[in-house]
């Protein structure tokens, strides 16, 4: 029987030493057909001052993955000298690998650049509770430098009914929530852009969009071209393959206009998993790992399956979740 938390430990033995130091963009080969697994989960000693948001921030990663990676460490003074898991290891979407792909349940894109054999992924804001942003295949339909913001009136009778009256235009420049950066998409009234806020990635804090680290998204305008297909699904449950070996990947779900969900779970994983059929024809699932994935929802990947060569003799328990 497989153990969650040494397949864990596996996982950052691996790249423990790797402490604080200059960040790099999440960019990544593609693995080979069949293979779903990217980067290795990382560790850092926290200093004094440090907090999830800088530590997210300075690793492209978001508020609420740092959290949930880091269970029972305070996210605002986590302490000198504190290990703090980086989750930099991530299950590819399910889906074709182009253009952007966005997975609301982990506040997190994936860009697989047209003829390169690379994947970057950057850490979203997504909409907030009441405003929630849509599943939905579209496009990128237009690219804007220095955005003017243009509230439109559902914002400002919001913000005007909390006694924070909005302009009808907000120039560029370091007031404009826009940021430096936006697209357009071609679902009305979404867009992709940067941010004035230094707080909020990797949360639901928009008005439906999806907000980006500016630096990240002025990475992207120079890679992303009008046209590019934009998918926006909404995945808790991602199964994975690496290396012969089945991985499953949990966050905390969220209904379809990104608000906290209460769901079938055991409904969601089955509905996950059948859309693999390589794995759920051809592994032996530990079903009592899968639960304790599932319950964690710190949204590692784990390996979750019992090695074909092992099924003659799997207990066929396993198989009820």
């Amino acid at each position: 029987m497989l153990c969650r938390v040494s397949a864990i430990a596996r996982s950052v033995s691996l790249v423990a030493m790797c402490l604080a130091g200059p960040a790099t963009a999440l960019t990544f080969p593609l693995p080979p057909p069949g293979e779903d697994i990217i980067g290795e989960i990382r560790v850092v000693k926290a200093k004094y001052e440090d907090t999830f948001a800088d530590i997210g921030k300075a690793n492209d990663l978001g508020y609420l993955e740092m959290v949930a990676a880091n269970p029972g460490v305070d996210p605002w003074l986590p302490g000198e000298g504190v290990d703090i898991i980086l989750p930099t290891r991530f299950i590819l979407p399910p889906g074709p690998r182009e253009g952007i792909v966005i997975n609301l349940a982990e506040y997190r894109m994936y860009f697989f650049p047209k003829g390169e054999n690379v994947v970057h992924t950057y850490p979203l804001g997504i909409g907030r509770e009441g405003w929630g942003s849509p599943v939905a295949t579209t496009t990128i339909v237009g690219k804007t430098p220095n955005p003017a913001w243009y509230p439109p009136k559902s914002i400002r009778e919001e913000h005007a009914a909390e006694g924070d009256p909005l302009p009808m235009v907000v120039p560029a420049g370091p007031d404009n929530p826009l940021g430096p950066f936006k697209f357009n998409l071609g679902t009305t009234g979404y867009l992709i852009h940067g941010s004035n806020k230094k707080f909020g990635i990797g949360m639901r804090v928009s008005h439906g969009c999806f907000r980006m680290l500016n630096e990240n998204v002025l990475e992207l305008a120079k890679m992303a071209p009008v046209g590019t297909t934009v998918r926006i699904m909404n995945e808790p449950y991602k199964f994975g393959v690496s290396q012969g070996r089945v991985y499953l990947e949990a966050h905390a779900p969220l209904d379809d206009q990104g608000e906290p969900s209460v769901v079938d779970k055991h409904t969601a994983v089955i509905n996950s998993l059948l859309k693999r059929e390589d794995v759920s024809s051809g592994y032996q699932l530990d079903w009592e790992v899968v639960r304790e994935v599932v319950a964690g929802e710190d949204g590692l990947p784990v390996e979750i399956a019992v090695p074909p060569t092992s099924l003659a003799s799997t207990d066929h328990s396993l198989l009820q979740f």
